[in-house]
């Protein structure tokens, strides 16, 4: 419900804050006090059109807060959610409008920026106005099959049409995709039937090439090896038979030395001196390094040998790898895809081309679930369509039966049920309510707000309030003037009723009847004044003395008479 609305800088409205409660509240005032400033600035901060003219004069802006207080199975909290906007279930929801004096506008709800449609939207869920020359809520065909639902509908037989409708749409949507897929794959049969022999015959595994790139890289490596040792073995051996090989060299070198040595002992020469750093001793050291290189380059020759030993193997792997590894790394590029994606491709591109051989059989069996669905629906809608027929009836029946005590004994009240074309069928069913009047006799009936009049209206809508009341989601009513043209026993009516509806709901009424304000809960009076030479509107809440002489007041008119008193004493003590 609306708690709290503050205004500031409205036309006549400095600054003005009004605490809201349950129950019926009566706004009072004499014309022109400024009751209608009050209802526009709360039009305002439920999103409805600005303009600059109405911001006070000498400010630069007027601004309106609303403060509401949702239930939380509320649809606002989900709306809320939706958009993103910060709110707690449970917690006030503020409404905010700031209109400048060029007639710019901004809004917020919790204070964070929004659109003016998302504050309609949100303002349309949580209060419902209907005035001398503005209705909303009821007047709204779109409201009206939620309506009769509410009233007269089983909740159950409503859930298993949108079920059923949940079942027909799911149907459709599986058969149109399937179509779609046969005609994709009807218009690329050739490309696909060509791709998939092409990738069958690759036949990509997963993995496949990290694998190869790492057996071409060993390759590589293996390759280089056996190169440096091909280079490497025939530097052993002679390159022709004029040169000898390093060991034949070794080998002649020694002997040469040989010669170099002392005589044996007992020789015919005599014996020459030996150590070291005699020509005998370097030369002894000299056989014994070139004994050490040639057993060296033995040890050389056999590990040359046994390593070329060990890179035999077969010399087309590294080709056959690589043009592995290039035919799927080609694939790839054709297609558009990385190499490991390959395998996926032809699953993919198989299933196109199961989809489009065996796509007209899944297609027949598909349109006769969609047949299927569309009849279970349609058998339930039957169903539905007969309820809300006798809650039609049922509902014409309790609103007229309201009527004759609010002066409009000479209107018939219809509902209307029209059959929607099969492709605007909803999960709601296969038809369209319209609530309609006609306020004489002999008169066709129209709609709501094209065939009454403001006053009758107002007194229609809150008949079907009366009726409806619990039935929607609206927390708060504003009524305008509902009770305009009327007063004795017809006004005593309107206070009746708006105070059955109050039980069920926030109302709000501005009303010039004293049989209305008498059944209020809460009393306002809205009221000008003149300060420092400037005008500005003012709203008291009444109660005991005040509340009395208000009423009086508008029994008796500007002169207040002992009468009237009385007579408001009686109005109050009759509800008090």
């Amino acid at each position: 419900m609306l708690t709290r609305i503050s205004i500031r800088d409205v036309v006549l409205i400095e600054r003005l804050d009004l605490d809201l409660h349950r129950g019926l509240t009566v706004l009072t005032g004499e014309t022109g006090a400024g009751k209608s400033i009050l209802l526009d600035s709360l039009g305002l901060a439920l999103g409805e059109r600005s303009a600059s003219g109405l911001v006070r004069a000498g400010a630069e802006q007027a601004s309106v807060t609303a403060c509401f207080e949702p239930l939380p199975s509320h649809p606002l909290h989900a709306l809320l959610s939706e958009q993103g906007i910060e709110h707690e279930t449970g917690e006030a929801v503020v409404l905010r409008r700031v209109v400048t004096r060029d007639g710019r506008s901004r809004a917020y709800v919790n204070d964070q920026p929004v659109g003016i449609a998302l504050l309609r939207r949100v303002g349309t869920l949580l209060v419902e106005i209907q005035g001398q020359h503005e209705q909303m809520g009821l007047a709204d065909q779109a409201t009206h099959l939620d309506l009769l639902d509410a009233f007269g509908v089983p909740p159950a037989l409503r859930q298993t049409v949108r079920t059923r409708h949940g079942a027909w749409v799911s149907a459709r949507t599986l058969l149109a995709e399937a179509r779609a897929r046969v005609e994709d794959a009807a218009r690329e049969e050739d490309w696909l039937r060509q791709s998939v022999q092409d990738l069958t015959s690759l036949n990509p595994q997963p993995d496949e090439e990290a694998q190869l790139a790492g057996t071409r890289q060993s390759l590589q490596q293996g390759e280089r090896r056996a190169e440096a040792i091909a280079a490497a073995l025939p530097e052993r051996t002679p390159r022709d038979r004029r040169n000898a090989g390093p060991g034949a060299a070794l080998r002649a070198a020694s002997r040469a030395l040989q010669r170099l040595l002392p005589a044996t002992a007992g020789g015919d020469d005599a014996a020459e001196p030996t150590g070291p750093d005699t020509p005998a001793g370097r030369a002894q050291a000299a056989l014994d390094a070139l004994d050490h290189a040639e057993a060296a380059l033995s040890d050389a020759e056999g590990l040359l040998s046994r390593l070329a030993a060990d890179q035999d193997g077969d010399p087309r792997l590294l080709e056959q790898t690589e043009e592995r590894l290039f035919a799927l790394r080609g694939s790839a590029r054709k297609h558009g895809v990385a190499v490991v994606e390959l395998p996926a491709l032809l699953a993919g591109l198989r299933g196109r081309l199961e989809a489009l051989d065996s796509g007209q059989a899944r297609i027949g069996a598909l349109e006769e679930a969609v047949r299927a669905a569309r009849g279970a629906f349609e058998a339930d809608c039957a169903a539905l369509s007969a309820a809300r027929a006798t809650a039609a009836r049922r509902l014409e029946t309790a609103v007229m039966a309201e009527l004759r005590p609010l002066r409009l004994e000479r209107a018939r009240f219809l509902v209307s049920l029209e059959p929607l074309p099969s492709d605007s069928w909803t999960a709601r069913g296969t038809e369209q309510a319209s609530f309609l009047i006609a306020a004489n006799p002999g008169q066709p009936a129209g709609p709501l707000a094209r065939v009454a009049s403001g006053g009758e209206l107002s007194r229609l809508m809150l008949a079907l309030k009366v009726v409806l009341a619990g039935r929607s989601a609206i927390p708060t009513l504003v009524f305008d003037e509902v009770d305009s043209g009327v007063g004795g026993a017809t006004a005593a009516s309107i206070g009746e009723r708006l105070a059955r509806v109050a039980d069920e709901v926030q109302v709000l009424v501005v009303t010039h009847s004293p049989q209305v304000a008498a059944r209020g809960d809460h009393h306002l009076r809205i009221a000008k004044r003149v300060r420092s030479e400037r005008t500005e509107t003012l709203a008291s809440p009444l109660d005991g003395t005040e509340r009395r002489e208000e009423i009086a007041r508008m029994l008796a008119g500007e002169t207040i008479t002992e009468a009237a008193r009385a007579a408001a004493d009686s109005l109050l003590g009759l509800h008090g």
